[in-house]
């Protein structure tokens, strides 16, 4: 009979501003209601019987993939998630920088050119998030005259590979508003690879050119080349960054680290 090895400790990856000290919401978008002053630690902790630790989502899934993922050998790793919001992380040997209000690397809401016509999730206007996130693209395709009984991103995406003119120029500049505010984070990081990844991420050369050619454009030439790599552990990797982030806070994690 299989052997299952002993549980130590939980991990979990969640949405919103989390102190990861305490394992509880800070702040959150209203996508999830009353989420805000959740103690997740605290809750999982005396339902399991076992250490708990709680980080953003976003950060859970750069650790995954600068552990085992693209960012694979790296010491400082640069992740950014475009999906149905923008998430942005900064790993440093292994471990998320998380800053004094635990809002580190949160590139979504980082004013973004082009943006300012748009609505972001956080009640301001302007943010990157409101242009660049799946819903955000759909939002500026119908406001620069896109067809409005178009309700889905995907088709967006399908309609600017088919050579659709308003529907490539709103994955354009969407794809380029990101691209221009990556390179400002690379500029006060100086990672050694940058990952990409999230739907948006796989949306193919549509997306990704104009995306890597705004960024590449605004970086003075020592940091110029630096890799852009999309993510590889796709969904798995914020279970694997969460897993990491549990071991790493075991006293088992002096002794070894786990097995890659």
């Amino acid at each position: 009979m299989d052997t299952f090895p002993t549980v130590v400790a939980v991990g979990i990856g969640a949405a919103g501003v989390i102190d990861d000290a305490t394992g509880t919401v800070l702040a959150a978008t209203d996508a999830i209601t009353d989420w805000p002053g959740t103690p997740i630690a605290e809750a999982l902790t005396q339902a399991l019987g076992l250490p708990v630790v709680v980080d953003n989502d976003v950060n859970a899934h750069a650790v995954g993939e600068a552990w085992l993922g693209a960012g694979r050998g790296a010491g400082n790793v640069l992740m950014v998630a475009i999906g149905t919001g923008v998430g942005g992380a900064l790993v440093l040997d292994g471990q998320p920088l998380h800053g004094a209000h635990h809002v580190a690397g949160e590139i979504g809401h980082a004013p973004a050119r082009g943006a300012e016509h748009l609505a972001c999730g956080c009640g301001r206007t302007g943010h990157l998030e409101a242009i660049a996130s799946g819903p955000g693209l759909l939002r500026h395709y119908h406001s620069v005259g896109g067809d409005v009984a178009v309700g889905d991103t995907r088709e967006v995406v399908e309609r600017a590979r088919a050579g659709d003119p308003v529907a490539l120029r709103a994955v354009r500049e969407a794809a380029s508003a990101l691209g221009t505010c990556v390179a400002g984070f690379i500029m006060l990081s100086d990672p050694d690879v940058v990952v990409v990844g999230g739907g948006l991420a796989e949306a193919g050369d549509v997306w990704w050119e104009p995306m890597e050619a705004a960024l590449r454009s605004e970086l003075i030439d020592i940091v110029g080349q630096v890799p852009l790599r999309p993510a590889e552990l796709g969904g798995a990797a914020a279970l694997v960054g969460a897993a990491h982030r549990a071991w790493r806070a075991t006293p088992a994690w002096s002794v070894r680290e786990p097995a890659s």
